[in-house]
């Protein structure tokens, strides 16, 4: 039973991810239909209101369509939510067992940098025969080049991704939470959880106020006139909090306490007391210091409920995971279909943006399982081609005399306990060997120049 509830809650995490991408793509799809016609302003929680509602009449005349647009201009809140998931998921990822950073930070960076990979290659040629026929928006070379050998070319605002697709800012920021995230797990479990939560506080409501007050800077969704732009909010260190919360989150939850365990009721209480405060702090320059944190900690309890209920009253836990493991590639796709079909299709033709509003998430989505599909493909391909040019280019005089043999126990790179399970000749050359071998928790494929015979069990 108990494996079973956790089945469960991870499958109702699983549904805030995909929710979260898909109301993504309901607000840049409606941002962009009405040029921008609400962003939330520092100007007071009235006069922000009065904006809303005046925005919102562009989309219709009906009660129904205003009412069900009002929420879509706040959907960059779920930024802050993968934010909180992330952490969350990365600490579940461990499994309970010692992090190795070096192989955690190679999974990791392969898990966002894979689907990354495959959506870049297949898009831009894509973008360009789109953009050659319909005579509209191409990426330049220079950035075209900086999104397919990305990160390569790494910087952490995303500036050199925008010109390609507007939500590919955040991946950087998942990448830097990717690298440090060994250390706060060290620290977390040096200092504890408390002492970790309150210092990464300081620091990130510290720097957001030097953010906002110094620097000169405005929060990702608001468009106001700043020196510093955005840029200062781009950057990992003002939405540290929020990453290490989702930490103690997975921490506690794997000791089986903590917030996931709270009755339904409980979590939805807090959830919309901890939101409302965040909302109406988003609509002040002072609030910008801490919104963030608070919006991501008020929508994940209240989506938890939601999900939750979703997956164990309705059964949709199976739909609800499938989902998720496409939420990714959903992120990365969803602004290029948006953006082609409100600009070269739809327009300013209200009645056919809501008639193409579900092809728009449906296609999203379509696209998202064709590219997870390919993924896997493109990672083996890009392997064999890592082999081969290895092996070209690697000197026969380093190879040795040795010949591997399918069991026989070797050192990789120094370490013992591996055995080899697969010997294979490389074409170009009989005398050289990939071999695939293992440890018992770990089968990897490497050259022979990287294995010794493991002589002491030789001489036994």
């Amino acid at each position: 039973m108990a494996n079973a509830n956790k089945l469960r809650r991870l499958a109702w995490l699983e549904g805030i991810r995909i929710f979260a991408a898909v109301f993504l793509l309901f607000y840049h799809a409606q941002l962009l239909f009405t040029k921008y016609a609400f962003t939330p302003q520092p100007t007071g929680l009235i006069a922000n209101l009065q904006q809303l509602f005046s925005a919102t009449r562009q989309l219709g005349d009906s009660w129904i369509t205003q009412a069900l647009s009002l929420p879509v201009w706040f959907g960059y809140q779920f930024v802050d939510v993968f934010v909180l998931i992330s952490g969350f998921s990365l600490v579940l990822s461990l499994k309970g067992k010692p992090i190795e950073v070096g192989r955690f930070l190679k999974r990791r960076l392969l898990r966002i940098l894979m689907p990354f990979w495959t959506v870049a290659w297949l898009s831009y040629p894509v973008l360009w025969i789109i953009g050659k026929w319909t005579n509209s928006y191409i990426p330049d070379a220079w950035h075209t080049f900086a999104g397919m050998s990305f990160p390569i070319l790494f910087d952490y605002g995303g500036d050199l991704l925008l010109p390609t697709s507007g939500p590919w800012w955040f991946v950087p920021l998942i990448i830097s939470f990717a690298l440090i995230f060994p250390v706060l797990w060290y620290l977390i479990n040096r200092w504890g959880s408390r002492n970790l939560l309150i210092v990464s506080t300081v620091i990130t409501f510290a720097y957001r106020a030097l953010a906002v007050y110094v620097f000169q800077g405005h929060p990702t969704y608001a468009i106001v006139s700043a020196a510093a732009g955005w840029q200062p909010f781009v950057h990992f260190i003002a939405k540290l909090s929020t990453f290490v919360l989702g930490m103690i989150v997975a921490r506690q939850y794997s000791q089986g306490k903590g917030v996931i365990f709270w009755r339904s009721s409980r979590a939805l209480i807090v959830g919309v007391a901890i939101y409302a405060i965040g909302f109406v702090a988003q609509f002040y320059r002072f609030g910008w210091i801490f919104d963030d944190f608070l919006l991501a900690v008020g929508l994940t309890l209240c989506c938890m409920v939601v999900f939750r209920f979703f997956s164990d009253r309705l059964n949709l836990g199976a739909v609800m995971v499938w989902l998720g493991l496409h939420s990714y590639s959903y992120f990365l796709i969803h602004n290029f279909v948006i953006d082609r079909t409100l600009n070269l299709y739809v327009q300013n033709q209200l009645p056919l943006y809501y008639q193409v509003l579900p092809w728009m998430v449906f296609g999203t989505l379509g696209l998202a399982v064709i590219a997870d599909r390919i993924t896997p493909w493109i990672e083996r391909s890009a392997i064999a081609l890592w082999h081969y040019t290895d092996a070209r280019l690697t000197p026969i005089a380093k190879i040795g005399s040795w010949v591997p043999k399918i069991g026989e126990a070797v050192l990789y790179r120094g370490k013992p306990g591996w055995t080899i399970q697969k010997v294979e000749q490389v074409i170009h050359d009989k005398a050289f060997y990939l071999c695939r071998i293992s440890n018992g928790q770990r089968t990897i494929w490497v050259n022979q120049n990287d294995l010794k015979q493991d002589q002491a069990l030789q001489v036994k």
